[in-house]
C-alpha cells in the first residue's frame, strides 16, 4: 500500500521491538555515508545552515566534459554569488548526463535525510548555547513557558516514531488531524493563509488599488466594545465562522491557545475577545483598532484578548510559511527536474528574505510584554530551547524587578506602594519598567526552539521601535554595505500604537518612513533563491499583499492617514467606529469652562489660523489674560511643539513675563520655573503635553488656564483642569477649530461635538 502525502499525528506508531539503538545508529552512519559521498553545494554567502530555513539540493560531481556553451557560461556566473543559481546549473549537468529516475529518487532520498539531520544540528546547537547561560535565565522558565519534563518525554517518544527523513509538521499534517482524513492532496486544502498569497493580481486590479479609493459596504456592532461598530470593504465575513476547523490555525497551535486561555480561567473560546479578533487578523485585511484600551489604565488582563489574537496570527503564519517551504524541499530533493517547469508555480514560496512579520512598538517595557506572551503562546514542542533570554531580560527588562514582580510583563503594584509615588497609577505602570524607546530584535523560530537576537536576515519575526529602525536607514544611507533589505518581504505588519499618546509625543514622521521603506526590491541577492521567489514580489506588488493592523486607544489624523494612504492590501479593510461619552464628568470642580471656535479653511492654515485668533481675541481682549499680566497665575497649555515655539516667539516680542515647562527644558529649570510661577514672579506659564505626558507635573499657583490646543489624550483634560483647585475667580478658555473634531469629541462626546460643529454659534459654555 502507497504511503500517504502525510502522516497522521492522530494515529500513534508503536515502535517495534527490533527497533534498538544500534539499528538507529547504523542507519544514521549510512545516511552519513552517502551524505559523505556527494560533493557539497558551492556557497559563498557565508550563512551556516544554521542561520537559514532549508538548505539547497546538493548534486553530484560532473563526469562528462562537454564543451559549455553560452548559457552554460552564464549559469556558472551566477552560480559564483549564489547557491541557487550554483544548484541550478548542477541540476541541468544532471539532466544532460541521463541520470536514471532510480538514482534520482535515490539521491533525492539523501538530500532530504541531509535536510533533517541539518536541522537537527540547528537545534543541538541551539541546546549547546542555551546550556550556556546563567542560572538567572533558569529562573525565568515559569516566565517564559519552558516545558515541562513530561512535555520532554511525550516530545522525545514522538522523535523516535518520526521517519528520520521528516522535516516537520505541514499544512496538510494538521488538516488532517482536524479533519480526520488520510490522504489529501495538499494543493486541494485551502486556508486563509494559502488563499491569500495564492490570488494573482491583474493589472486593472493594481491601477484600482493606485487610487486609494476605499469604500465601507458593511457594518457589523462590535460585540465588546460598548458604543462601537465595524465597518469593512468587500464582503462581510465576521457573521458566519466555522469553529470546526480550528479557526484556520495550526492543530498545535490551536491546542495550546485553548490550554492556555483555560488555565487563565476561561471556559468559552469561541465566544471570547481573543477569538473573536483573531478572525479578523486571519481574514488577512488591513485592521483599524482605535479604541483599544491599553494596559496601563485597565489593567494586563485587558490588554491580552488583542494582544493574543495578533500574536497567534503572526506565529500561525510564520510556522504555515516554513511548511510550505519546507515541504517544497523536500519534493525538490526527490524530484529536482520539477523547479525547471517555468509555468509550474507551485514551488514559488520564497520572498526576497525570510523575515515575514513586523512588530512595531514604542518602548523597551512594552516590548517585553509582547515577547513574553509570544513565547508563551508558542507551543512547548517548539520552545524546547529559548536561546539568550538573560541577555534578553538584562537589555529589555527592569533588573530583579521584572524577574520577580513582572511576570505578566506589568508591575504588580506593589513596588509603586513602596515608593509611595505622587504620580497617576497609569504612568507608574506605564514608565514603571524600562522606558528606552531605540531597540530592535531578531526572533527565529526553529523546529525546538526559539532563537533571540537572531541576524535580521535569517529571523522570521523582527520587533522593533520606530527610533531603532530609522537609524537603521540612516546607516544604511551612510555605509554602503549596509542595508535594509530585510524589510523587503513584510507580509504582516502590526504597529501597536496602542499607545499612541506614546508614539504621537515621540515622532509620528518616523513611523511614516518605516511604513514606506517596507516592501521595496532589495539591492543585493541575499542568498536567496530566485527560481523560487513568489511572482508578484517581482512585479513589485508586495506591498499589495502586505497586511496591516493598527492597535491603538484612539484615532488621530495621522493615523487615519497612513490607514488610508499607505495600506493598500487588495483583500480590503476594516476599521472600528465609536462614539464618545467625553470626560467633562471626570472635571472636579465648578468651573465655567469656554469653548471658542475659529475658522480655519484647512489643515495647512490651521496653525496660523489658531494664533491669529489668539493674538486678535484672547490676548487683549480677555479679562483673564489682563489679570493674568498684572497678577500672575495665567497657564497656557499647548499640545504640539510646534505651536509652543510660535507662541513663546510671541510672548518674548510682547516683552511678557513668562517662563516655560516644556520636553526639553532642563531639569533645574524646571523646578525654578515652577517656584517662580507659584510665587508670581512669573506672570505666564506655558506648559505642553508632552512635557506633561513624561512627568506629570502638578502645576500650583493657576489662577486662569488657558488651553490652546485640545489635548490629543483625553484623560489629559481632567488632570489639568483639576489643577485650578484652590483658586479663586478661576476661568478657562479652551480653543478649536472644525478640524479638532476627533480630539473634541473625546473630550466633550460625539453629541456634544456635532452641536460644536455645526452651529451657527463659535461660543459654547460647560459647567
Amino acid at each position: 500500500m502507497a504511503r500517504p502525502n502525510g502522516r497522521n499525528r492522530g494515529l500513534k506508531r508503536h515502535k517495534s521491538p527490533e527497533m534498538t539503538v544500534a539499528s538507529k545508529q547504523s542507519r544514521k552512519n549510512g545516511r552519513t555515508d552517502r551524505k559523505v559521498a556527494r560533493s557539497p553545494s558551492p556557497s559563498s554567502s557565508g550563512n551556516s545552515s544554521e542561520e537559514e530555513p532549508t538548505s539547497s539540493v546538493a548534486s553530484e560531481e560532473i563526469v562528462v566534459h562537454k564543451e559549455p556553451s553560452m548559457y552554460d557560461n552564464l549559469l556558472r556566473t551566477l552560480g559564483s554569488s549564489s547557491d541557487s543559481f550554483a544548484n541550478f546549473y548542477k541540476r541541468r549537468q544532471r539532466e544532460e548526463e541521463g541520470k536514471s529516475d532510480t538514482e534520482e529518487d535515490e539521491d533525492g532520498h539523501s538530500t532530504s535525510s541531509s535536510l533533517s539531520e541539518g536541522e537537527n544540528e540547528s537545534d543541538e546547537e541551539g541546546s549547546e548555547s542555551s546550556d550556556n547561560v546563567s542560572d538567572r535565565s533558569n529562573s525565568m522558565e515559569a516566565d517564559l513557558q519552558k516545558p515541562t519534563q513530561s512535555d520532554l518525554m511525550e516530545q522525545s517518544e514522538e522523535d523516535e516514531t518520526e521517519n528520520d527523513d521528516e522535516t516537520s509538521d505541514t499544512d496538510q499534517e494538521d488538516d488532517l488531524e482536524v479533519k480526520g482524513q488520510i490522504d489529501v492532496d495538499a494543493s486541494k486544502i485551502t486556508s486563509s493563509f494559502n488563499d491569500h498569497l495564492g490570488h494573482k493580481l491583474s493589472k486593472a486590479e493594481v491601477d484600482d488599488l493606485s487610487k486609494k479609493k476605499w469604500k465601507f459596504k458593511w457594518e457589523v456592532p462590535a460585540v465588546d466594545i460598548s458604543m462601537s461598530k465595524w465597518i469593512g470593504t468587500g464582503e462581510c465575513f465576521l457573521k458566519d465562522v466555522d469553529s470546526s476547523s480550528g479557526y484556520d490555525l495550526k492543530h498545535k497551535l490551536y491546542k495550546h491557545w485553548l490550554d492556555v486561555y483555560k488555565k487563565a480561567g476561561g471556559n468559552d473560546f469561541h465566544s471570547s475577545r481573543q477569538r473573536r479578533f483573531f478572525t479578523l487578523c486571519n481574514s488577512y485585511r488591513d485592521i483599524l483598532h482605535c479604541n483599544k484600551k491599553p494596559f496601563y489604565l485597565k489593567g494586563p488582563e485587558e490588554d491580552s484578548g488583542v494582544m493574543d489574537a495578533y500574536i497567534m496570527h503572526a506565529l500561525n503564519h510564520v510556522f504555515r510559511t516554513r511548511d510550505v517551504v519546507t515541504k517544497n524541499e523536500a519534493k525538490l530533493a526527490k524530484h529536482p527536474e520539477n523547479i525547471k517547469e517555468e509555468n509550474d508555480e507551485g514551488f514559488l514560496d520564497h520572498g526576497f528574505t525570510r523575515p515575514k512579520v513586523l512588530i512595531l512598538l514604542p518602548l523597551a517595557s512594552i516590548a517585553l510584554r509582547v515577547v513574553k506572551r509570544l513565547i508563551q503562546l508558542t507551543p512547548s514542542s517548539h520552545k524546547v530551547n529559548v536561546e539568550y533570554t538573560d541577555r534578553f531580560l538584562d537589555e529589555f527588562g527592569v533588573g530583579e524587578v521584572d524577574k520577580n514582580e513582572l511576570s505578566n510583563g506589568v508591575d504588580d503594584g506593589e513596588t509603586s506602594k513602596s515608593q509611595k509615588s505622587s504620580k497617576p497609577s497609569d504612568f507608574q505602570a506605564l514608565f514603571g519598567g524600562n522606558n528606552n524607546d531605540h531597540f530592535m530584535i531578531g526572533i527565529k523560530f526553529t523546529r525546538r526552539s526559539i532563537k533571540l537576537y537572531s541576524d535580521f536576515y535569517s529571523s522570521d519575526i523582527i520587533v522593533a521601535s520606530p527610533l531603532g529602525l530609522i537609524t537603521k536607514f540612516g546607516e544604511a544611507e551612510v555605509e554602503k554595505e549596509k542595508d535594509v533589505d530585510y524589510l523587503s518581504s513584510i507580509e504582516s505588519y502590526m504597529q501597536r500604537f496602542m499607545y499612541s499618546c506614546v508614539v504621537t509625543v515621540q515622532n509620528w514622521s518616523h513611523v511614516n518612513t518605516v511604513v514606506e521603506n517596507l516592501n521595496h526590491i532589495p539591492s543585493k541577492l541575499h542568498g536567496t533563491d530566485v527560481m523560487r521567489i513568489r511572482k508578484w514580489y517581482l512585479d513589485g506588488y508586495a506591498k499589495f499583499y502586505r497586511q496591516t493592523i493598527l492597535l491603538g486607544s484612539f484615532p488621530n489624523p495621522d493615523i487615519n492617514a497612513l490607514f488610508n494612504q499607505l495600506c493598500v492590501n487588495y483583500q480590503g479593510k476594516v476599521k472600528l467606529l465609536t462614539e464618545y461619552k467625553g470626560v467633562l464628568p471626570k472635571v472636579l470642580l465648578q468651573v465655567r469652562q469656554v469653548y471658542e471656535r475659529f475658522d480655519s479653511t484647512s489643515i495647512v492654515d490651521a496653525s496660523d489660523a489658531r494664533l491669529d485668533y489668539f493674538v486678535k481675541k484672547v490676548s487683549f481682549n480677555k479679562l483673564s489674560w489682563y489679570i493674568g499680566l498684572q497678577n500672575g497665575g495665567t497657564m497656557l497649555f499647548i499640545s504640539s511643539y510646534f505651536e509652543f515655539v510660535r507662541i513663546r516667539n510671541f510672548l518674548k516680542s510682547q516683552n511678557a513675563s513668562f517662563c516655560m515647562l516644556g520636553e526639553y527644558t532642563k531639569q533645574s529649570d524646571i523646578s525654578r520655573a515652577r517656584v517662580w510661577f507659584f510665587e508670581g514672579k512669573r506672570k505666564i506659564m506655558l506648559y505642553t503635553e508632552r512635557a506633561h505626558f513624561y512627568h506629570r507635573y502638578k502645576i500650583r499657583g493657576i489662577k486662569n488656564l488657558i488651553i490652546y490646543s485640545l489635548p490629543e489624550r483625553k484623560e489629559f483634560y481632567p488632570e489639568i483642569v483639576n489643577m485650578l483647585e484652590g483658586s479663586e475667580n478661576m476661568t478657562c478658555t479652551v480653543l478649536f477649530s472644525r478640524l479638532d473634531q476627533l480630539r473634541l469629541e473625546r473630550i466633550v462626546g460625539s453629541t456634544a461635538s456635532k452641536r460644536l460643529m455645526s452651529s451657527e454659534k463659535s461660543i459654547f459654555v460647560f459647567c
